[in-house]
């Protein structure tokens, strides 16, 4: 686990939307990385390709909204020496395309970054059908995928460069919405190396993607009781950083984890795995509880289903 503290700025003063970071780093690599392609099923505007499309319209390839065809011809473009960014909405990375990821991408090993944007209630208003909530467990399962879920438009940025250079295949989780920018630019990034956020001694606080920013607020609420919370930014899922989760929760003794995900199958099911087989420790998740999303505002949404600060600290305040 690496010690980030100094790299967070607890008073940011810019949001911005995490999907403009891999925008601005893919456009990045497409000078830095002559052998980085990328695929778009019809939302370049969303995805922010756009910039990478006008930069390298040589090695921009708009497939349509035929999203299994894109991650057939990402896998094919591998055996060339192509590094192939696929982009689409998470749901459609996925749910849609789970057959061709599982046989021709984690199966056989091929070298596709799957990058996936408006995944969660975060999507907002387009509904539950959009809203996917599965996706974490669904590309964790596969052997040989790395699955990362970054925190803001830095991070983002920063995974979307570390992934170019990772052998293998990735699943990369962004979201929609305009987020509180807290890292600073010169912070370490380390694929499968969770970051320590805030440091305390009475409970481990582990979240990820969206719900990192939601866990440092809590831990701040927690410290006006006297109460310290190891805050852990767990930004790969898979591989996970167990050490960093063990010797935590050895020393708090009670571990809650928060994502925008469902509750089976997640950062919390892994996380649970983990404490099961090694230090059974008290837990409590912070996630949506088997079931499907609506329409409504992203707040609106998170508020709803019990995803926010309040929600963090409500469990906290529960398992102490």
């Amino acid at each position: 686990m690496t010690d980030s503290a100094n790299y967070i700025l607890f008073n940011p003063t810019e949001s911005k939307d995490t999907r403009s970071g891999f925008g601005a780093a893919l456009l990045e690599l497409g000078t830095t990385h002559p052998e980085v392609v990328a695929l778009c099923a019809d939302l370049t505007g969303s995805l922010k390709m756009g910039d990478f499309r006008d930069a390298h319209p040589n090695r921009f390839f708009q497939v349509g909204i035929a999203e299994a065809n894109m991650i057939g011809l990402a896998a094919g473009m591998t055996v060339g020496g192509k590094i192939p960014f696929t982009g689409t909405f998470a749901n459609f990375s996925t749910g849609r395309v789970y057959d061709q990821i599982r046989q021709s991408v984690a199966y056989s090993e091929k070298n596709v970054k799957i990058c996936a944007s408006h995944a969660g209630l975060t999507l907002g208003e387009d509904g539950a059908t959009h809203q996917i909530l599965e996706d974490i467990g669904m590309m964790k399962m596969l052997p040989n995928m790395t699955v990362i879920c970054p925190a803001d438009y830095e991070q983002t940025r920063q995974a979307t460069l570390a992934i170019a250079d990772y052998e293998g295949p990735v699943y990369l989780r962004f979201g929609r919405p305009k987020l509180p920018v807290f890292y600073k630019t010169d912070a370490p990034f380390e694929i499968g190396k969770a970051q320590k956020l805030m440091s305390g001694d009475d409970v481990t606080i582990i979240a990820t993607g969206y719900m990192v920013w939601e866990a440092i607020k809590a831990a701040q609420i927690l410290k006006e009781k006297g109460i310290h919370a190891d805050v852990m930014n767990m930004h790969t899922i898979k591989p996970l950083d167990t050490d960093a989760i063990l010797e935590s929760a050895a020393r708090t003794g009670k571990v809650v984890t928060a994502e925008e995900h469902q509750r089976l199958g997640g950062l919390g099911g892994s996380v649970s795995q983990v404490l099961a087989e090694n230090n059974p420790t008290p837990m409590r998740m912070v996630a949506v509880d088997d079931s499907f999303g609506e329409s409504g505002t992203p707040t609106q949404l998170m508020d709803k289903y019990g995803l926010n600060a309040d929600a963090i600290v409500t469990k906290t305040l529960e398992i102490l």
